[in-house]
């Protein structure tokens, strides 16, 4: 599922492309990423049409375009969501960004050699990111359209200007849109990144802030932690917690804290639990700077570039090769029904307990 870093690629994908445009018609091609919209597709279609996108937010992997209503559309990636701008821009002009990552120029380590164990890279994270220009093309697996107006300034391709359209593609189709009502935040602060409102989706209430969150109390989430008898990787896990961490970035932020997963947050110390903090958010830090973590053609931002944080990782989906700080092999054992990378000798498995 995507986590931080790439839901944070989307986000900022629809900063760019989608903000000040408005709504003009919603075509639903299927009805079931609708499942959570409160008075079925009718009034998904109704409540959207004719408004405008003020932003783009994000706390954790929770992800909303505030509307000029007081409402939100509401974005969940699941496990294989993408939101896809399209555009009628006439061809030959560059899309925004393409000078910025094109063929790997200006991408950061892009011309880095993948480590001798790692397979080989996919080269479409290194390409310029296009954006779909027929709006006639209906991938496979489109769920829902979103056509939208021309913005101030946007060079004239008609008599109503250039139009865009925002796409929902769900393979599995276990994320989906929604609208949802604005609702201050507990603490007075912004709801999330993309936003300084106070606001966030009333269904996204039990959503904590995220280690990227300025806002984000430490010494809370690190009280939190220490007070309980769960693993420390189910801990950061719980997006009640600390939001934004799945499966991939616990294991690289345990790994680089030297911290097994299965030790207790009752036993961690304080210094030992702000340096998982800390190292974890290092890792999506570093992830965010090359798009993220891209497996296959389903973890994409808006514009269908991918990331290549994969080619760094250091433990997830490694079992059994070297660990790139000791040469020990990699292991991997559950947790909570979670798979669990790490070095048997950077972290030191705790005992077995009765």
């Amino acid at each position: 599922m995507p986590e931080l870093p790439e839901v944070e690629a989307v986000r900022a994908g629809l900063a760019r492309h989608v903000l000040g445009r408005r709504v003009e018609r919603v075509e639903v091609f299927d009805a079931r990423p609708l499942r959570r919209q409160a008075g079925g597709p009718g009034a998904f279609v109704q409540g959207l049409e004719g408004r405008m996108l003020t932003a783009a937010v994000r706390r954790g992997k929770f992800l909303w375009l505030p509307l000029d209503d007081g409402a939100a559309l509401v974005a969940h990636l699941g496990m294989s969501g993408q939101l896809l701008v399209r555009t009628a821009a006439p061809p030959g002009i560059d899309p925004p960004g393409a000078s910025a990552r094109g063929d790997g120029e200006g991408f950061p380590n892009a011309d880095l050699p993948a480590p001798d164990d790692a397979p080989p890279p996919d080269l479409t994270a290194t390409r310029a990111p296009t954006l779909v220009r027929d709006l006639s093309l209906r991938p496979r697996h489109l769920r829902v359209r979103l056509h939208l107006g021309p913005r101030p300034g946007d060079p004239a391709t008609g008599a109503d200007g250039p139009v865009a359209a925002l796409d929902l593609v769900d393979q599995r189709m276990l994320g989906g849109l929604h609208l949802a009502p604005l609702v201050p935040t507990a603490d007075g602060a912004p709801g999330g990144r993309g936003d300084e409102a106070p606001l966030l989706p009333a269904s996204a209430t039990h959503i904590a802030r995220d280690l990227l969150d300025p806002h984000l109390d430490e010494a809370g989430v690190v009280g939190r932690m220490r007070s309980s008898r769960r693993a420390v990787k189910t801990l950061l896990l719980d997006q009640g917690i600390v939001s934004g961490i799945g499966n991939i970035y616990a294991d690289e932020g345990l790994w680089a804290a030297r911290v097994h997963g299965l030790r207790r947050g009752e036993e961690l110390g304080p210094r030992v639990t702000a340096r998982i903090l800390r190292e974890t958010a290092g890792v999506m830090r570093r992830a965010l700077e090359v798009g993220g973590t891209s497996f296959d053609a389903l973890y994409v931002d808006v514009e269908g570039a991918a990331g290549f944080f994969a080619r760094r990782l250091a433990v997830y989906g490694r079992a059994g090769l070297p660990c790139r700080r000791c040469g020990t092999p990699l292991r991997s054992e559950a947790i909570g029904g979670r798979s669990h990378a790490f070095c048997p000798r950077c972290q030191t498995r705790p005992r077995s307990r009765p």
